[in-house]
């Protein structure tokens, strides 16, 4: 029997596999061999589709007429800078000593694609081909990856979706960014004042861009609209004693009242301030808030209640990205590139996953996981108590175990092994790994309680509601106190009800004031909550638990979303604020936002595109076939190529683009700062186009 080639996606991820081999490996250049087996690696992407110039030289020169650009075979060649490493991994595929190959790259769909493009274009043919597919780099992991390797061919169907995603990416980026180029490329450039505008389009990449600047027209034609809210104070000093908050309930003089705002509150302070002169019979509080006063509510209801809070779920790529935009202020692609570093090190596990549970095989074992950890004080006292309670042996019993909710790789936990490289590591480093062990030793945990306590009062018809919550016993939350963090009470109470309050009770009340609140507009993406919206196909949500309930294919993949934003930055069409991560447009992005709404207007529909990433995921479950995939995107591509040459939107772009100029300083036309919104409708005729079609 021949040898066995192993090959990588890394030199690093070659080595972590190569030491697990006892077969006196010796170093060559671009692998390692001994008397079984050869090591060898790419480096990302060896070969890549070819530009339209290969399949005619004509094509280099962009017209319309070339368009659309869609050949029945496509090309592929090998990346010039690096070919060398290409002919070393070219000529061991093709070695006649070779006769089994163990796929070792990343293992999901882009992993599937390195290799799968390599091979193809080395002509491999009959080979024992084996797919090693694995959650972390330790060395028990490597192994059973190798042992359990299946047949390369069980892949097939994840190579196809592979394929389909880069031809789609590449015609669609081709053929639209060609064709709006040569449309409006020259319009652009003019108002830019720039020699030339090169419109570039993404299936993806647009639809992020198209939800930045949505956003960001949300939020300049946001008006802020005033409320006033009645409250009741049983001490005249609100800092002490209770307060209730009055609300329009049915019986009220005001349910369904016109002069409101919501049931808590009035459009116009003097109908707040007549409430409070009814109440009170004092003409004083037209003027000002009323203290010392003598009025009494009659409790009606008192409930109280445990609210339970479970452990959040897992991480997956995408909510580590999130929290850590927000707790270091770091960008997707710094996180992703931290954790990609830490599963090289073996500190965690395969970070490119959408999944946020277990697998039922790794909650089996979870426990050397678990023991890893305890030998690091910071989390000692933690494992000591999860041991100790024995909360580990039925985890796989819980929500946080769950096959089904799991394609490639589950979610993203420490394996407790590899902790000599925690010393290597920078201080973010470091809390990205504290954040990750704390997530998950907090699963291991019970439900935090609180005690919450709802007051319901009346004077006449008129309904007041206090309201208070305290945390009783902390669970869960025990292990989420981080150590780059000053740590928060928990315990929301603003309230002292006493405990002895019932149904009945009077309750006098010293003072009357009316708190003047605001409505605020939509929040700006931040890089980590743009990570979250297009994991759910446009929709922010916060709510952790909702998230994972409605959550369907979205917008790109885990591996590919922090590569997105950073290309839209780069290209400056959005701004990444450093210090804060918040997201804004340029003038060149919103600019863009307008061309293709008015050309190709699908390309910035979220709900579209992420049925385009569910259409790959089909094909990679064999459910649709590659056929019927690049028909349909074939058909699109078309249709929009023809529609966009049959029209002229030059005028109407013309009004949009000085529309959104007033919102910009002058400065380069890529980079112009978005200038600080006033929250008010500016009038004229641009901005009367622009919203018709932000409605269309």
């Amino acid at each position: 029997m021949g040898k066995s080639l192993f090959i990588a996606e890394k030199p690093m991820v070659a080595r972590a596999f190569a030491a697990v081999f006892n077969d006196n490996l010796t170093k060559h250049d671009g692998y390692l061999e001994g008397d079984k087996t050869v090591v060898t690696w790419c480096v990302g992407h060896l070969v890549t589709m070819s530009y339209p110039e290969v399949y005619d030289p004509a094509l280099k020169k962009w017209s319309m007429s070339s368009l659309p650009f869609i050949p029945d075979n496509f090309l592929y060649e090998v990346i010039p800078g690096v070919k060398k490493q290409y002919d070393i991994v070219s000529r061991l595929l093709t070695r006649d000593d070779v006769s089994r190959i163990y796929v070792c790259t990343d293992s999901g769909r882009e992993g599937e694609y390195i290799y799968r493009l390599v091979r193809n274009q080395a002509g491999v043919h009959d080979k024992d081909e084996r797919r090693v597919w694995i959650d972390s780099q330790t060395d028990e992991e490597i192994k059973r990856g190798i042992r359990e390797a299946k047949p390369e061919s069980d892949y097939d169907s994840l190579s196809d979706a592979a394929y389909l995603r880069a031809r789609e990416d590449y015609l669609m980026g081709i053929n639209f960014s060609r064709l709006l180029t040569l449309k409006y490329g020259n319009q652009m450039a003019s108002f830019l004042n720039s020699k030339r505008q090169v419109i570039a389009v993404g299936r993806v990449m647009t639809c992020v861009l198209g939800m930045v600047v949505r956003r960001e027209i949300e939020i300049r034609q946001f008006v802020k609209t005033p409320f006033y809210r009645l409250l009741a104070q049983t001490d005249s000093d609100e800092k002490n004693g209770i307060s209730f908050e009055w609300k329009a309930v049915k019986g009220s003089k005001y349910f369904n009242s016109p002069l409101l705002y919501k049931d808590n509150g009035f459009k116009q302070r003097n109908d707040a301030a007549e409430l409070a002169r009814l109440i009170s019979g004092s003409d004083e509080l037209f003027h000002k808030d009323l203290a010392g006063c003598d009025i009494e509510l009659t409790v009606t209801s008192v409930h109280r209640k445990d609210e339970k809070k479970n452990p959040p779920l897992l991480y997956n790529l995408a909510e580590i990205q999130n929290d850590a935009s927000k707790f270091f202020k770091i960008s997707p692609d710094q996180t992703l590139q931290i954790i990609q570093s830490l599963y090289e090190k073996k500190l965690v596990t395969y970070p490119r996953t959408d999944a946020r549970v277990l697998s039922s095989a790794i909650a089996r074992e979870i426990d050397k996981n678990i023991r890893g950890l305890s030998q690091l004080p910071i989390f000692k006292p933690f494992t000591d108590q999860i041991f100790a309670s024995g909360s580990y042996k039925k985890i796989g019993s819980t929500r946080y175990t769950d096959d089904k909710k799991i394609t490639d790789h589950y979610a993203i936990i420490p394996t407790g092994q590899g902790l000599g490289a925690l010393k290597g590591l920078n201080a973010t480093e470091q809390r990205v790994y504290e954040t990750i062990a704390r997530r998950f030793l907090a699963i291991f945990y019970p439900q935090a309680v609180y005690k919450k306590t709802s007051v319901e009062a009346v004077n006449g018809s008129e309904h007041f509601f206090s309201n208070e919550r305290y945390l009783d016993k902390e669970g869960y939350l025990a292990v989420m106190h981080y150590s780059f963090f000053k740590d928060k009470n928990d315990a929301t109470a603003g309230n002292k009800l006493p405990a002895e309050i019932k149904k009945g009770d009077k309750i006098k009340i010293r003072a009357l004031s009316i708190k003047e609140g605001e409505t605020s507009p939509p929040k700006r993406y931040t890089s980590g909550s743009m990570i979250l919206a297009m994991e759910n196909a446009g929709s922010l949500i916060e709510d952790d638990e909702l998230r994972e309930q409605i959550k369907s294919n979205g917008i790109g993949t885990s591996a590919t979303r922090a590569g997105i934003l950073e290309k839209l930055v780069k290209n400056k069409y959005l701004s990444l604020n450093k210090k804060t991560q918040v997201i804004t447009p340029t003038l060149t992005g919103e600019m863009i936002y307008y061309v293709v709404g008015y050309s190709i207007r699908p390309m910035l529909d979220p709900v579209l595109t992420a049925s385009w990433e569910k259409g790959l995921s089909e094909v990679a479950d064999a459910k649709i076939g590659e056929d019927e995939y690049m028909t349909k995107l074939t058909a699109f591509i078309t249709k929009y190529t023809d529609r966009v040459k049959g029209e002229n939107n030059g005028e109407v772009l013309s009004k949009c683009f000085n529309y959104a100029s007033q919102f910009y300083k002058k400065g380069s036309y890529g980079g112009m700062a978005r200038e600080k919104s006033t929250g008010k409708n500016r009038q004229g005729t641009a901005e009367k186009t622009q919203t018709k079609e932000t409605k269309q």
